[in-house]
């Protein structure tokens, strides 16, 4: 066979000009991200422009998000980190041909999925109003808290039917239909939110519920509509049931390799969990603030996680195939349009801040004048998130995640707590939000410590 013969059958990610092949390979999954952030956005403006008597309702409704924020975040952790385990064991299953081994993979995931819900169903029930009071949460913040945090517990077999069936389609290379099942979610989830929250179309208004029960209706439509597209078009995946008993000796495999991603992705609930506390002893509309501000920040940061799925891969195959020089465009491409990214939303938030809080109209004056610097200085640290973020992508993909665990511990935990604690003390809310440019430059210097150590070991090795 000739050589060229042999480069057309070569994948790829191993041939195509880098810079084509990662706006392809991640321009999907940046999309189905930005509708994520956007839904959450809309989700939080018709949730501000609740209202009654006291016209505090609506900052009061946000806080209330905010401190749901970080149980939300611990139940899709557990989901996500899950799904990375059952992909594991899937993907080597399906490259192995081990057609018991995937059955077996898929009907224990789907187990411990059960399994999950049913913890956050008795967390919902039992837990709700502790976890929100524990925040310093009280009044109608802790009433719409507990309403919010309750429902999206008790309903989140409908996130959890989303993520495993959406998982099986991945494992199988069906990442077009996973976009597919996200987006239905979404929009489900935008229409019904003013329908339900202020009553629209002979419906009652049911104000923060409203924003819950819309919430898990559009995770039940996406989760059913990813079983739908299984069954019909995912003959590779078979869901059997009959005679099922759980596998422990699976059940281990899984959590092996999911529990270290359950761990990443739980620890920022564990940061807004503190700073909720925090903000809370000194102005309880500033719990508020906080929650816009992340609402805001994901229209940034989600695609440009979005486009690190894409990257991953890109980087893994071409260190397999001892490719330095396409691994090292990959990492400047991806550092150039995380660079694109932050930028932008740099110069939003120090430019139009207002204009950005405004979107959120409470009717509570305090939203502003809290708002407009907490969004300026919090923005710093979009000047050095980028660099860290592709860093964090490169230790994942060259097989050292355990570098950007470290990163991510220091920066949210060991340095934002500690110095937000500390410049509470010293001065109030005028100081504090320097707490986000602080701990992303130690994440700088860290970062860039390990990135020059995998440049090092890894990457110069490899020869030209």
């Amino acid at each position: 066979m000739s050589e060229v013969n042999l480069k057309d059958k070569e994948n790829k990610m191993g041939t195509m000009p880098v810079n084509r092949l990662l706006v392809s390979m991640s321009l999907p999954m940046i999309l189905s991200m930005l509708v994520q952030a956007f839904y959450n956005v809309v989700d939080s403006i018709f949730v501000a422009r609740i209202q009654d008597a006291s016209g505090t309702a609506g900052t009061a409704a946000l806080s209330a998000l905010g401190m749901a924020f970080p149980f939300q975040t611990i139940l899709i952790a557990v989901g996500a980190g899950t799904g990375v385990g059952v992909n594991a064991m899937l993907s080597k299953a399906l490259g192995e041909k081990d057609r018991h081994t995937v059955k077996k993979a898929a009907t224990n995931g789907v187990f411990l999925y059960l399994c999950s819900y049913i913890v956050f169903l008795l967390v919902g029930l039992f837990l709700a109003p502790v976890l929100i009071a524990s925040q310093k949460g009280e009044g109608l913040t802790l009433e719409y808290g507990t309403v919010y945090l309750r429902i999206v517990c008790m309903g989140s077999l409908g996130i959890y039917m989303q993520f495993i069936f959406e998982r099986l389609l991945q494992s199988t290379g069906k990442t077009l239909y996973t976009m597919f099942s996200q987006m239905t979610g979404a929009v489900i989830n935008i229409i019904l939110d003013p329908i339900l929250i202020f009553g629209l179309l002979g419906f009652p208004e049911l104000k923060v519920a409203g924003a819950a029960i819309a919430t898990i209706i559009g995770q039940f439509c996406a989760g059913i509509l990813a079983f739908i597209l299984n069954k019909k078009y995912n003959e590779e995946v078979e869901l059997d049931f009959r005679g099922f008993r759980p596998d422990p000796a699976a059940i281990k495999r899984i959590y092996a390799v999911g529990l270290p991603s359950m761990i990443m992705q739980s620890i920022g609930s564990v940061m807004t969990y503190c700073m909720n506390r925090i903000l809370n002893g000194l102005e309880a509309a500033s719990v508020a603030v906080f929650t816009v501000y992340f609402k805001l920040q994901s229209l940034f940061f989600m695609p440009l996680f979005g486009m690190n799925n894409g990257i991953i891969p890109i980087l893994a195959f071409n260190f397999g195939a001892r490719k330095r020089k396409r691994m090292m465009q990959a990492i400047k491409c991806g550092m150039l349009y995380a660079f694109g990214f932050m930028a932008i939303g740099f110069v939003l938030f120090e430019c139009i801040p207002e204009v950005l809080l405004k979107i959120f109209d409470t009717g509570d004056a305090s939203l502003i004048t809290l708002g407009v610097p907490a969004l300026r200085t919090i923005a710093i640290h979009y000047l050095l998130a980028w660099f860290c973020i592709i860093a964090g992508t490169t230790f994942q993909a060259l097989g050292n995640g355990i570098y950007s665990m470290i990163v991510s511990i220091a920066r949210q935990l060991v340095v934002l707590i500690p110095a937000a604690y500390i410049l509470s003390l010293i001065g109030g809310l005028d100081l504090i939000w320097w707490c986000f440019p602080i701990a992303e430059l130690m994440s700088l210097v860290v970062s860039t410590f390990f990135l020059i150590r995998i440049y090092k070991k890894i990457i110069a090795p490899i020869p030209e």
